[in-house]
């Protein structure tokens, strides 16, 4: 059992290896061999129990930095956020590949915007020593804040988004696939005028422009198809004005950008008197449970992201092995799941 030493240190000062060595009356060069989980050599079981019991009631928790210094790696994977509105799959995505990390060894930390770019961003990265930086879909990461991550020792760089970055790993996402997948599953039904919602939230533009351009794209293989952007605003009141839109413009068949968007351009459109999908099929996107829960179901483009456990080996081997070129991923794949409204 730990000495009366071991008792709370004043004014907060948090507790030290010396302290532990001194409570379980052991040299820190055995508080370290202990806490630090290194296998075999002498200290005997009940030494090891010693200190780690000691560690406990003291509070002790050892200084990641400080271990990390000593051992050349911190074991963290930075990822940079996006400055988007971010929504349920994205945080699913988080969760998974954090606790895949977790199992590697790994500690996930997510970093906010920062409000600079390039080399400025790479620099508040930097600072933080990560193993890896993960770019979710940040525009903040370009091939200055690469050079700076490299110049810092950081062993990985990987671009999570359309295109890669210069001199980075990098985990391509197509999005234009999403919407041509949608466009082409309406055409097939035989809808020629295709209307397609293009978020009025302008931090989403990077994920809708490319999937109107992908519904265009399958519109030019029908000569009598024709594409109607609409903006919409993801907001009650907005909804009816653009079902009056939408109704003026003869839409016959609707890509409602996502299964949120499409919940509520069902709601608008059915109480503008119009019917889903006898008078407009509708097709969202991730596929929610919102869009299961819908009258009727939602038809919707899944998609289909590499396994977290998958990034997180990768990111691990490259971390391995820093000098690796640049590799390429595809990331992101997309199908159609038919349901009721399309």
């Amino acid at each position: 059992m730990a000495s009366s030493s071991s008792a709370p240190r004043p004014g907060g000062t948090p507790p030290t290896s010396s302290d532990v060595a001194r409570a379980a009356g052991v040299s820190r060069a055995t508080v370290s061999y202990v806490l630090n989980d290194t296998e075999g050599g002498r200290v005997s079981e009940a030494t090891r129990e010693r200190v780690r019991e000691a560690a406990r009631q003291l509070g002790y928790v050892p200084h990641a930095v400080a271990r990390a210094l000593r051992a050349g790696r911190s074991g963290i994977v930075l990822m940079t956020a996006p400055a988007v509105t971010v929504g349920p799959l994205f945080a699913r995505m988080f969760a998974e590949l954090q606790q895949a990390l977790s199992e590697l060894g790994y500690t996930a930390v997510l970093y906010g915007p920062t409000g600079v770019r390039g080399a400025d961003a790479g620099r508040r990265w930097a600072e933080l020593r990560p193993d890896a930086v993960l770019s979710l879909r940040d525009d903040s990461m370009d091939a200055d804040a690469v050079a700076v991550l490299r110049q810092a020792g950081v062993k990985v760089v990987l671009g999570f988004g359309p295109v890669p970055v210069e001199g980075a790993h990098a985990l391509l996402t197509d999005e234009e696939q999403v919407g041509f997948r949608a466009a082409t599953h309406l055409l097939a039904a035989g809808r020629r005028t295709l209307g397609v919602i293009v978020p009025a939230d302008t931090s989403l533009r990077g994920f809708a422009e490319p999937r109107l351009a992908g519904v265009e794209r399958a519109a030019r293989a029908h000569e009598s198809a024709t594409v109607v952007r609409q903006e919409l605003a993801l907001d009650e009141e907005a909804a009816p004005r653009w079902a009056r839109r939408c109704a003026a413009d003869g839409v016959d068949g609707l890509f409602a950008y996502n299964d949120e968007y499409a919940a509520l351009a069902v709601r608008a459109l059915q109480d503008a008197g119009l019917r889903v999908p006898e008078d407009v099929a509708v097709v969202g996107a991730d596929d929610l449970l919102i869009g299961r829960l819908l009258r009727p179901r939602l038809t919707t483009v899944r998609l289909e992201y590499m396994p977290a456990p998958d990034i997180a080996r990768l990111l691990d081997r490259l971390i391995g092995a820093p000098g690796t070129p640049p590799e390429t991923h595809d990331m992101l794949g997309a199908r159609i799941v038919a349901r009721d409204s399309a």
